[in-house]
């Protein structure tokens, strides 16, 4: 406990900041969510036709897995908090849709008899009659989607929008409680926060909660405070629209730099994002830990960001889908030419290291079955258990790729992503691990590391991708981040994972400190 205070105390700056982003992020999500969910209610509560199959849709959505929700919407709407926000929107519908439709069409068939007895209109009954008496139901539906986009916000770091989100994945992947629990009670605290502030609106504004049915029948026109609501609702909108697009109007002599989900992908976008900052008048924004390869290079495609550091091995198997090559020059060329022919993205100079894939397993594991070489993993994998990353598992140089090099057949595939494989396998959930050969945990986990004897795996030279329009608008930019070619050893990059892995270190941090030095920032 008192390790999880020093790290509060340590990053409370970062910890505001994250927790202000969530907040924003969630309200924009319910106010949205309300603005469609409650006309939408009222609708169908009106027409039967429409009823089902709207209902049915919103059903149908919240059905849908929230990270397979937002992997689809990535490639129309790109990354940041446009995703996220639809993403929530679209899951907190349900709930304030249907609460609508139910307070609406379960008011005592007598009250609206009566209403209609002394001459009111459909128009004057819903909005004197049925919405008061609805308004606690309505309120209800509310309360359930603002707690639930709480939740589901925090995944909103998976593509870049922020949030407590960033501390949890950040925490996953470096095996770090601390963090996780540092992102996960403020968005737990916030929940109920919101929960508490939505109830105590609904009893201050709520006429059912002050007065009986009938002098609401007589009262609710003047009471209910429908505009009240409309009005400062919908202005909060456009003034959160209004600062959310403000960043994007105004931004001038900016670049975006993204990162994978990795220590070792955040440590190298803040090294980028530092000589930059350091060698030219550039503004940088930074948006790490947005995802696997796929969503990354989507970003660049569409704009999202200006740049990353990918994989030289990565590019050509992954994204160009090409056989596999274990010349770095011929691997490097490829990639080069082809990121410039087909995605006018350009290759700058490789970093220097090779952070090849491997497979890990305990010494324990390695002694029993006389493991060296993959070859020697393969004649037993039938026995053991694989944990390895979702992406690793897919992957033509990954899993698949192996069975047919190797003849791999590992008896149960458990995908398991960040750093909780190294988790799995020290638990002895999982007997064998995929692993980078940089990584800074292969040394704090103490794990065995095979050789690759059949050379199945590329060269994984880190390369800084840049779009060529990012260039042609910025041409300092290469320079600067040429500063950095050929610096880094797999030694240097090993020990700078394990300072933000191991030491628990922030990648911001080790990153400003190595290149000061290094003398390549002042």
């Amino acid at each position: 406990m008192n390790a999880f205070f020093d790290y509060v105390t340590a990053n409370y700056n970062q910890i505001f900041n994250l927790f202000g982003q969530h907040i924003y992020l969630s309200v924009v999500s319910v106010l949205a969510a309300i603005i469609i969910g409650v006309p939408l209610g009222i609708l169908v509560s009106r027409s039967e036709q429409l009823s089902k199959p709207v209902i049915g849709t919103a059903n149908v959505l919240q059905a849908v897995p929230s990270l397979a929700l937002l992997g689809f919407l990535i490639p129309f709407i790109g990354i940041g908090s446009t995703p996220a926000i639809v993403m929530v929107v679209l899951y907190s519908l349900l709930p304030i849709i249907k609460n609508t439709y139910t307070g609406l069409t379960n008011i005592d068939a007598d009250i609206l008899e009566a209403a209609k007895g002394i001459g009111l209109t459909r128009s004057q009954t819903m909005r004197k009659i049925q919405l008061p008496l609805a308004f606690p139901v309505i309120m209800a539906g509310i309360r359930i989607s603002a707690v639930t986009a709480v939740g589901l916000m925090t995944i909103a770091a998976f593509v870049g929008a922020g949030g407590l989100g960033y501390l949890v994945f950040s925490g996953v992947s470096t095996v770090d409680n601390n963090m996780i629990l540092a992102g996960a009670i403020p968005a737990c605290i916030l929940a109920l926060l919101i929960d508490f502030v939505v109830g105590k609106l609904e009893s201050k504004i709520s006429y059912t909660n002050k007065t009986s049915a009938s002098a609401a029948n007589k009262n609710a026109g003047r009471r209910f405070p429908s505009k009240k609501i409309l009005i400062p609702a919908t202005a909060s909108v456009m003034i959160l629209g209004a600062a959310m697009a403000y960043p994007i109007v105004n931004a001038k002599d900016k670049i975006v730099i993204g990162s994978k989900n990795f220590s070792e992908a955040m440590v190298l976008a803040n090294m980028v994002a530092d000589v930059v900052e350091d060698k030219t008048d550039i503004q940088v924004e930074r948006k790490l830990n947005l995802g696997g390869t796929q969503v990354v290079f989507n970003a660049i495609q569409r704009g999202d960001i200006d740049m990353y550091v990918e994989y030289t091995g990565t590019g050509l198997v992954s994204i160009l889908k090409q056989q596999v090559s274990n010349d770095p020059d011929q691997v490097y060329n490829t990639v080069a030419k082809e990121f410039a022919n087909r995605y006018n993205i350009k290759a700058l100079k490789p970093l220097g290291f090779n952070n090849t894939y491997t497979l890990a397993v305990t010494q324990e594991t390695a002694a029993q079955y006389g493991l060296e070489t993959f070859s020697d993993l393969a004649a037993v994998s039938n026995e053991l258990s694989v944990g390895a990353t979702m992406e690793f598992t897919n992957r033509d140089d990954g899993l698949v790729g192996l069975a047919d090099k190797y003849n791999m057949q590992f008896g149960d595939v458990k995908a398991v992503d960040g750093g909780l494989r190294y988790k799995a396998i020290k638990s002895g959930e999982s007997d064998v691990i995929d692993a980078f050969s940089t990584d800074g945990l292969l040394e704090e986990f103490d794990l065995k590391v095979l050789e690759d004897d059949k050379g199945f795996f590329p060269p994984y030279y880190a390369v800084p991708l840049v779009k060529e329009e990012t260039l042609k608008e910025y041409p300092e930019l290469e320079k600067a981040i040429n500063i950095l070619a050929g610096k880094l050893t797999d030694e240097t990059m090993r020990e700078l994972n394990y300072k933000v892995d191991s030491l628990k270190q922030s990648p911001e941090k080790v990153a400003k400190e190595y290149l000061k030095e290094e003398g390549l920032i002042d």
